[in-house]
């Protein structure tokens, strides 16, 4: 049973601290460029927190984490972060266009604190595995802070949307507390909702849910790791306790806002490689759909044939490929899986579940035995490397940084429901939840 709380968010104080300037993209999507970005926005821009400056001359007590925590009480203090008077959820909604179309949607969640349940429990479910550096670094931050700053994303499923009725009602009743535009065109808004038939309304339709963790499993793991640490510290277990909840954002895999991206595969460094030879080996299991093309024009027209058609024969099992040439011969691909191909077969040591996944069929099925990209290569990074956008999967192959890519269809979100709620994880970068959710707009005290 998932229990989910209401709870006093610390919320940047608009006229202190405009949204556009203090909000930030969560800490593992920030590289150096956007972290530069942040610290010249504003300075109460939460990246002093969410991914602080580290410098050499950096000591025990002066560090990236001292530095975070005596800004969050510094901004407490002086009112650029102030706390809402009453235990409140928070309808959060986000507009976007989805990447490589023009299609605008909305996906609509709440906030809350919900309980930290160990996996065992069956109540939250991860479907990634997580490493141990970031993890460290999250439990450091968060035990000088004691402040949870960015979102974990939480899928739940109701058909009936009952949540997403009250969080409309709740909208439309008051004026938005949160409204801005983000740097890739992402309009968030926030609605508080603390009336208390709301709140009960939102706790009752959830008790019965299970919860997939969609993106921040180093967050929920290290916001458990803390509060086992509390609870040994305190020497019993306190359940009305901040630090045995966690500040998350649910939404209902039934939302029709929800987007998930493909992450496409680019392989260098691959011994004696050889698109005819790989060809040959595969030649039982798939067939392979050729766009040939000589000259810019042909190629681009040959590129759009190819997506199109990655795209409409996504129930057929369908990935793209575009190789360097082994002659003078050039051309796009769309391998399918054959009709009747038994997977038990071709993925022997993979679950039925695992089986139903284009991105395991690429791993398992083609890079490992056709290109003798094994799993192990993959973990230490030795060929592949990942874009989110198809263009930049095909340049990779056209500057020559790339002997070949893989195109990939989104996964659906059923598939990451059932292979997490089975108690399995699905590949690294399986999953890209799109847009995600903006750090710092509201954060949850755990001292």
């Amino acid at each position: 049973m998932a229990q989910v709380y209401p709870f006093r968010a610390f919320r940047y104080n608009p006229a202190r601290a405009p949204f556009d300037r203090v909000l930030t993209q969560p800490y593992d999507k920030i590289s150096p460029a956007m972290q530069e970005k942040y610290y010249a926005a504003d300075p109460h821009n939460l990246i002093v927190v969410e991914k602080g400056r580290a410098y050499p001359s950096d000591t025990p007590q002066n560090n990236v984490y001292t530095r975070a925590a005596a800004a969050i009480e510094d901004w407490i203090l002086s009112q650029v972060v102030v706390q809402d008077p009453a235990p409140s959820f928070y309808a959060y909604t986000q507009e976007y266009t989805v990447p490589g179309t023009e299609e605008r949607r909305t996906r609509r969640g709440f906030i809350g604190a919900g309980k930290l349940e160990e996996y065992s429990a069956g109540i939250v479910f991860r479907h990634e595995q997580t490493l141990s550096g970031p993890k460290a670094d999250r439990l450091e931050l968060l035990r000088h802070t004691k402040m949870h700053t960015g979102q974990l994303f939480m899928l739940y499923s109701d058909a009936e949307k009952r949540i997403d009725a009250i969080l409309a009602e709740a909208e439309s009743a008051a004026a938005r507390a949160t409204e801005m535009r983000d740097e890739y065109g992402v309009t968030h808004r926030l609605w508080v909702i603390a009336d208390p038939e709301r709140v009960i309304a939102i706790q009752k339709a959830m008790e019965n849910q299970k919860l997939v963790i969609a993106d921040g499993h180093h967050r929920y793991e290290t916001a458990l790791n803390y509060r086992n640490e509390r609870r040994k510290d305190a020497g019993k277990t306190d359940t009305d306790a901040a630090y045995e909840r966690v500040m998350m954002t649910f939404v209902n895999t039934q939302c029709e806002g929800l987007t998930i991206l493909p992450t496409h595969r680019v392989a260098a460094n691959v011994h004696d490689f050889s698109w005819s030879g790989a060809r040959r080996h595969l030649e039982p299991w798939f067939a392979a759909e050729e766009f040939p093309f000589s000259g810019s024009g042909e190629r681009s027209e040959a590129k759009k044939k190819c997506l199109a058609r990655l795209t409409s024969a996504r129930a057929k099992r369908a990935i793209g490929v575009y190789p360097t040439p082994g002659g003078k011969k050039r051309a796009f691909y769309v391998l399918t899986l054959r009709e009747g191909v038994n997977l038990a077969l071709l993925l022997p040591n993979v679950s039925p579940l695992q089986r139903e996944l284009d991105v395991v069929l690429l791993h398992e099925g083609i890079l490992e035995p056709a290109l003798g990209i094994t799993p192990q290569a993959v973990t230490a990074e030795a060929n592949l490397t990942y874009e989110r956008e198809a263009l930049a999967a095909l340049d990779a192959v056209d500057s020559g940084r790339a002997q070949i890519s893989f195109l990939l269809n989104p996964c659906d979100v059923e598939q990451v429901m059932r292979i997490a709620t089975a108690g399995e994880v699905m590949p690294q970068k399986s999953t890209d939840f799109y847009p995600k959710l903006l750090s710092g707009i509201t954060m949850y005290r755990v001292d």
